[in-house]
């Protein structure tokens, strides 16, 4: 089968073999797949990553033991625990010690015409939702996390650092849940869909010094060093900042703001998919402008490397 496939470089193999789906999974054939900046951050070294890429998707059940799962559009949780420790008995699967990741750790993802997932880890896609949406259910549940972590409050004063397919997200969760915030990128462009879900704009050049250190809640999206840099700069002491970028830095980072100020530092990653994918059956969630390209699966490469340019919003990929 055909698979996008990273080891020291991404290329597309055309005889990668069928995964055998072993006891309590099902066996999936992707219809729309998005690229994500975890997969070029892997391309640099995250995680120690080797092996089939891809975790958010779109698919159809081809093969399960329940045979009324079979031809079912389908998402999938990208975190495979034990389901033998405390976290997984908590329903923390996504941090459990021994757990593999879709496309990031230890699991083969779904950049493939066919890859496999446990059966609990399954989510049946609403009709009325389309797989242009429904792409979309890991970013936007990475972004609902933050309101698993953190109580925001209706009078905190909310930045939100980044303009890119994460910050984006995080944008339209927030303006869902009627945050008063202030959305801060380069990109006017992407600046203006902000504005569309309800944020109040400014540009990263607009920043002014007076500003540092005045923001109860920062939420980095950046991607970058610099980006974690200023969002210490930015929050108050005894402020929170809530990191959602996941960042193959080599430099140090210096870390004296956050013991001077006290600031609580929060690591924000996986949500749950089951309310994001209540919203988007109730209507609630439009991402017609965060689609920049749609391509066929064999112009991955192509794909990816449109995803490094700073116009482009998400890239998808169409198995059809």
């Amino acid at each position: 089968m055909k698979a996008i496939v990273f080891d020291n470089e991404l290329k597309l193999d055309k005889n990668y073999p069928i995964p055998k789906r072993n006891k309590g999974e099902v066996l999936i054939r992707p219809l729309l797949l998005g690229i994500c900046n975890t997969d070029e951050e892997i391309t640099k070294g995250y995680m120690g990553y080797k092996g089939v890429l891809g975790h958010e998707f779109v698919g159809v059940v081809e093969e399960a033991d329940d045979k009324n799962l079979i031809g079912k559009r389908v998402v999938g949780e990208i975190n495979l625990g034990c389901n033998n420790c405390i976290d997984c008995a908590n329903r923390l699967q996504r941090h459990c010690k021994n757990r593999q990741t879709l496309g990031i750790f230890n699991k083969d993802g779904c950049f493939s015409e066919f890859f496999t997932l446990p059966y609990e880890n399954l989510l049946i896609i609403p009709d009325n939702v389309k797989d242009e949406v429904a792409v979309f259910i890991e970013p936007l549940a990475a972004a609902n996390e933050i309101f698993e972590q953190i109580h925001i409050k209706p009078d905190d004063k909310v930045l939100l650092l980044g303009d890119g397919k994460l910050g984006l997200s995080i944008s339209l969760i927030l303006g869902l849940m009627n945050v008063d915030f202030v959305h801060v990128g380069k990109h006017e462009n992407k600046l203006e869909i902000s504005k569309s879900f309800g944020a109040k704009t400014r540009l990263l050049s607009e920043i002014k010094d007076t500003e540092y250190k005045t923001y109860d809640i920062v939420i980095e999206a950046t991607g970058s060093k610099g980006g974690f840099e200023t969002s210490i700069n930015l929050v108050r002491p005894r402020g929170t900042l809530i990191l959602k970028s996941t960042i193959a830095a080599k430099e140090g980072l210096n870390l004296a703001p956050v013991v001077v100020d006290e600031i609580t530092i929060i690591g924000s990653r996986c949500g749950q998919f089951a309310p994001v994918l209540r919203m988007m059956k109730k209507g609630l969630i439009n991402t017609e402008k965060l689609i920049s390209k749609i391509l066929p699966f064999d112009e991955a490469l192509k794909g990816f490397e449109l995803n490094r340019s700073k116009d482009v919003i998400k890239v998808l990929l169409s198995m059809k």
